[in-house]
């Protein structure tokens, strides 16, 4: 698969959104909320997600939701903007990237979300 070749005739090709939810009700509830608005195609929710960080100087743990939001790029500013509205951590960790390549009809799917 070329990488040019699968985002081809799509305002911004494929991207990808990380961010980790304290449980499956939030995770669900603002998945829901983005499809509503158009802003993201799917979320894949990972549940039992155990994650160890440094927070205000502290070492901690937490079981947590990992959610991957598939979207197009050309809605990433909308998307990065609406997120930590609706995302019940006070300052959540959001990770974005655009795909440099992705199957053909996977393309044209996040595609259509901005056609």
């Amino acid at each position: 698969m070329s990488a040019a070749a699968p985002t081809q005739g799509h305002p911004g090709g494929p991207a990808l959104v990380w961010c980790p939810f304290p449980d499956t009700a939030s995770a669900e509830s603002v998945a829901d909320a983005l499809i509503d608005e158009s802003l993201i195609a799917c979320a894949n929710l990972l549940p039992g997600m155990r994650s160890r960080y440094v927070w205000r100087g502290a070492r901690e743990s937490a079981e947590e939701v990992g959610v991957l939001f598939k979207t197009d790029a050309a809605l990433l500013p909308r998307l990065l903007e609406r997120l930590p509205a609706l995302h019940p951590y006070d300052e959540p960790a959001i990770l974005a990237w655009r795909c440099d390549a992705a199957a053909p009809a996977t393309a044209a799917w996040l595609g259509s979300l901005v056609a």
